[in-house]
């Protein structure tokens, strides 16, 4: 793996958890707008939406560079639209990150021929 494919992947990993926040703060907002007067919802949708295109653009990113199947690429998106997802998807691509990082040192210390 390439230093741009592991940036693009670690990108989209540090905005994932904060856009699955983001996400939960909106929903709490906006059952509290509904059940008080605290109306939160502007601004926590702000911030959401933001988040969201960063892990949309990322993620586009990270699926061009890491070459991801059809699949993974639709699972990572799917990941972002869920209210939880974005906690999935940093863990998995965490994971898929360490196993970048052991494959490459395999392969540098000469263990494994491509």
């Amino acid at each position: 793996m390439d230093i741009k494919t592991a940036t693009a992947l670690r990108r989209l990993r540090l905005v994932s958890a904060p856009e699955a926040v983001s996400f939960l703060l909106l929903l709490v907002c906006s059952v509290l707008k509904r059940t008080t007067d605290f109306n939160a919802v502007p601004v926590m949708g702000a911030v959401h939406g933001a988040l969201f295109v960063l892990y949309v653009i990322f993620w586009a990113d990270a699926w061009n560079r890491a070459r991801w199947s059809a699949g993974t690429g639709v699972l990572y998106f799917v990941l972002s639209v869920l209210p939880t997802g974005g906690f999935f998807a940093e863990r998995k691509l965490k994971r898929e990150a360490e196993d970048a990082v052991v494959a490459s040192r395999a392969f540098s210390e000469g263990a494994v021929k491509a």
